[in-house]
C-alpha cells in the first residue's frame, strides 16, 4: 500500500486513544471506543485515493492498522 497511514492525524489520535484505553485487543477497541477514529481514518484513506471498494485493499489496510496498534501498545 502506498499510503503511510501512521503519519495521518486520525491514526495518531486512534493510536493515542488505544494506548490510553484498558483494551488490549485492537479489534475490540475499533469496534467500540475507537470506531469514530477508525471511520475518520478510513475517510482519509479514501481521500488519499485508496480504493476501499476493493476488498483485498480494505482487508490489507485493516490488518496493517490492527497489527501496528497491537505491536505498539
Amino acid at each position: 500500500m502506498d499510503w503511510d497511514f501512521t503519519e495521518n492525524i486520525a491514526f495518531k489520535s486512534l493510536s493515542e486513544a488505544f494506548n490510553e484505553s484498558d483494551e488490549t485487543s485492537a479489534i475490540e477497541f475499533l469496534s467500540s471506543d475507537g470506531a469514530s477514529y477508525y471511520l475518520e481514518l478510513i475517510q482519509d484513506a479514501a481521500g488519499e485515493g485508496i480504493d476501499l471498494s476493493d476488498s483485498e485493499i480494505m482487508e490489507e489496510l485493516q490488518s496493517e492498522i490492527i497489527d501496528y496498534l497491537e505491536k505498539n501498545l
